[in-house]
């Protein structure tokens, strides 16, 4: 007969804990956009150190590491919270998050990545106002990303993922086919025995042997194609209303996509563009502090912006993956003025939308169109934009929107080039 044994909880207990373990339980709270519950969202405040420590408490009492009890324990010896043994112990597993890389703290009037902002405006990174805060490192957002593509992954079997592949032959240092002569613009990667023999065979045996361009010969290599992506991202509100967070999966997509590319396919670049009454270019490395807002959702001002970004690689193809959940309700005018109407589908707004769309036809650039909602008139919309530009729409959900976006991009490039 099993004898269970209960013993008083010790805070050493807690210095093994792998913070790996608790920061992929922490993720949804890093990664949070606004979303509360059914009846709407909340304004999102500072990173402030009290919000760390109780979202660190429940994840320890999610994971079994502490229970009700030792919590009650350890607050019920002290006056209060400053001087327990519990925040003691949430104290030194934030002080190892800053240790080793993955949190910084400072004064919350220190500036951001991005310089000191001053804008209300949700879809682009706050800074936080009094007090102390934290923020995510880079190590942080990538440990994020992997983990969130690992999770992705283990849902779709076993797949093998590396740079995309194609039927064609080129030139490199990676030799994976026979010699050929040398041209110009070819890299330089010499096949010395065939040059060798091409030059002898033109002159005879003979020292010296002369070469000429015409005797040069290169190794060939597996032709690699690389893509130019910018990931427009719907931040309207909508995007945390009708009972459902679906801009948090939408982040961490975006998250798992940008490890994939960075890990895996070095040679293609990944943008991101953020859509709502506007749009705006963020940086990746701030993807997970973005959040939503403001109100509306300006589609056509994204495609333009993700047209001007595209327009500045070089890359076999380029392409835009645009999630969302909302019909186009506001547009840009000529005088910067922004009309909106989230009435229907406003003639004016989907006539502009329609004409971006057809500029990214005639450039060459792909739409795939990843979206979270099935409005009747939203399904219509989506079915035109992708017959004119020849992409793919996606009618998906929340927890099923990564395995689409990953598998499309890994697939996608080898069926177009052959």
């Amino acid at each position: 007969m099993s004898i269970t044994k209960y013993s008083r909880f010790r805070p050493e207990a807690l210095e093994d804990l792998s913070l790996e373990d608790l920061l992929q339980q922490l993720s949804d709270y890093f990664l949070r956009s606004g979303f509360q519950d059914a009846s709407g969202f909340y304004q999102l405040g500072d990173q402030s150190m009290a919000e760390l420590q109780e979202a660190i408490l429940q994840a320890l009492l999610e994971q079994g590491a502490l229970s009700q009890a030792d919590v009650e324990r350890m607050l019920s010896e002290a006056e209060n919270f400053e001087d327990s043994e519990l925040a003691r112990l949430l104290n030194e597993l934030i002080e190892r998050m800053q240790e080793e890389g993955y949190i910084r703290v400072g004064p919350a009037n220190s500036e951001t990545a991005l310089g000191s902002m001053e804008t209300s405006e949700l879809g682009r990174v706050e800074p936080s106002r009094g007090g102390v805060k934290f923020e995510l490192t880079d190590k942080t957002v990538d440990f994020l990303g992997f983990k969130t593509l690992t999770d992705l992954l283990a849902g779709l079997g076993k797949a093998s993922f590396g740079q995309h592949e194609t039927k064609e032959l080129a030139t490199g240092v990676e030799v994976t086919g026979g010699s050929k002569r040398y041209e110009f613009g070819d890299t330089l990667n010499l096949d010395i025995s065939r040059t060798l023999l091409a030059a002898v065979q033109r002159n005879g045996l003979g020292v010296p042997i002369e070469l000429t361009d015409s005797d040069l010969y290169v190794h060939q290599s597996e032709y690699r194609s690389s893509c130019a992506t910018v990931v427009m991202l719907d931040c309207s509100h909508s995007m945390i209303l009708y009972g459902e967070d679906r801009f948090t999966p939408a982040k961490k997509v975006a998250l798992a996509l940008s490890h994939l590319i960075r890990t895996q396919y070095p040679g293609d670049s990944l943008h991101l563009v953020l859509f709502h009454d506007s749009a705006e270019e963020v940086p990746l490395s701030q993807l997970a502090r973005v959040r939503v807002g403001p109100f509306y959702t300006n589609t056509c001002e994204g495609l333009k912006l993700a047209q001007r970004i595209l327009a500045r690689e070089r890359k076999d193809m380029r392409q835009i993956v645009m999630i969302t959940d909302g019909k186009p309700s506001a547009l840009t005018l000529e005088d910067g003025r922004i009309y909106k109407n989230p009435f229907g589908l406003d003639p004016l707004i989907v006539d502009h939308t329609f004409k971006e769309v057809v500029a990214c036809r005639r450039s060459g650039i792909l739409i795939n169109t990843f979206m979270l909602a099935r409005d009747y008139s939203l399904v219509n919309f989506v079915k035109k934009v992708t017959e004119i530009v020849g992409g793919k729409a996606y009618f998906t959900t929340p927890a099923s929107l990564g395995h689409y976006v990953l598998m499309d991009y890994v697939n996608k490039k080898t069926r177009t080039l052959h």
